[in-house]
């Protein structure tokens, strides 16, 4: 009884201890920090309490048979626990079940979420090693984030809303083996804005080097988990791409990116001349009416038509496309007029993804970039600035193909 009294945790003592061994120079956590030897002592007492409890509830004769150690997984460090028994083998501890040997939030879940931030498997080996006392292998971190690729297809094949008032779709590129080979793979990706002004990943595709053909099936995914209709989306000049949107959503607006109009137009001009070429295609997505664009471009042709034949004609072949956003107020034509929003998020990507050069399967792949979106996509809670004024223009203008449910 007097070995079960000492064993009990003391709690009018516990600030004292921790005071002093932080006094003394240790540190809170990691696996010689002040916290680890204080929450054996207190999972200990607890589950001393549980077994008294036991005993106390048994009708049939049982007690204590002595105590089993058992290594334990913490937050706070890798700690050796002792567990009681009893004789008839019938306790089981609810604060610590008997096959469980973490605690808290599961390592598991801390190796998924530091391969999410970008760390490499060498560097994660390291960090468990020093914060936890874990040894672990590369091979063995890789078969944790394994498990997320069940979330991963579920994610992709998630249903979605109906109408999407504003989509953005653009593609990024990474390096991925391949039958004994490293080839460059597309990574499809749309952003839309639902009907709340809420920003929504809708999904991201492995394919081959960015083309229509694949993008088409992206859009008929779309449409295949509930999308009836988008209202305008907004793209790069990519061939084709404009015509599989609207093979799917025949209603479709769409409006190709203005910047990446003027950086395809000004990349073959001299350095020079390039602040005039500039300000020539200023005058064209600045003006404030399509009429008064097609004055600009105009003058354009007249004057560098000659000079830069095929920086015109992109201009020309692709007016009515480069030009759906006069059509709208200020609060649409600012949403639309670019990719940006897209290139934002890919961006994001490009921040975790950067020390990795090549990626050994396109589920790798797949894996990092869903990790990445679900940290970006929790900071997309609240509308777009200004959304009651831009959904209330795009209501007045496209109100029956909003309010379809």
């Amino acid at each position: 009884m007097e070995e079960q009294e000492k064993d009990r945790f003391d709690y009018a003592n516990f600030e004292r201890d921790a005071i002093e061994a932080l006094k003394n120079g240790k540190e809170l956590g990691g696996k010689d920090g002040v916290l680890a030897p204080m929450l054996k002592r207190l999972l200990e007492a607890a589950m001393e309490g549980e077994m008294d409890a036991h005993l106390k509830d048994r009708d049939t004769p049982n007690r204590r048979n002595g105590k089993m150690g058992k290594k334990l997984k913490t937050g706070f460090g890798s700690i050796e626990v002792n567990t009681p028994r009893d004789r008839n083998g019938s306790f089981e501890p609810e604060i610590l079940p008997k096959r469980q040997t973490t605690l808290g939030a599961s390592l598991d879940h801390k190796v998924i979420s530091l391969y999410g931030i970008g760390m490499s498997y060498a560097d994660i080996c390291a960090h468990l090693e020093e914060l936890y006392g874990v040894t672990t292998s590369p091979a063995t971190l890789s078969t944790i984030t394994d498990r997320v690729i069940d979330e991963v297809k579920a994610w992709q094949g998630r249903p979605l809303e109906s109408v999407y008032p504003f989509v953005w779709l653009d593609a990024i590129h990474y390096k991925v083996k391949e039958n004994g080979g490293i080839r460059s793979k597309a990574v499809y990706c749309m952003l839309g804005v639902n009907r709340e002004g809420i920003k929504e990943l809708l999904g991201m595709y492995v394919g081959e080097n960015e083309g229509a053909r694949f993008w088409l099936s992206v859009i008929s995914d779309l449409q295949n988990r509930g999308v009836k209709d988008i209202i305008i989306a907004s793209v790069d000049n990519l061939k084709g791409l404009s015509n599989a949107i609207r093979s799917v959503f025949p209603h479709a607006e769409v409006q190709l990116c203005i910047v990446h109009q003027i950086r395809n137009s000004t990349k073959n001009v001299p350095y020079k001349q390039r602040p005039q070429v500039v300000e020539a295609l200023k005058a064209i997505y600045t003006a404030p009416s399509k009429d008064q664009a097609e004055v600009a471009l105009a003058k354009l042709e007249e004057n560098w038509g000659g000079q830069y034949p095929a920086m015109v004609r992109s201009w020309l072949n692709n007016w009515e496309e480069l030009s759906n956003y006069f059509k709208y107020p200020d609060a649409i034509r600012k949403r639309i007029y670019t990719t940006n929003p897209i290139e934002s998020f890919h961006s994001q990507l490009r921040k975790v993804t950067k020390t990795k050069r090549v990626f050994p399967s396109d589920m790798a792949l797949m894996k990092l970039l869903y990790l990445v979106q679900e940290n970006v996509s929790k900071k997309w809670t609240t509308p777009l600035k200004e959304w009651k004024q831009t959904y209330s223009q795009l209501m007045i203008i496209f109100e029956n193909r909003l309010t379809q449910p």
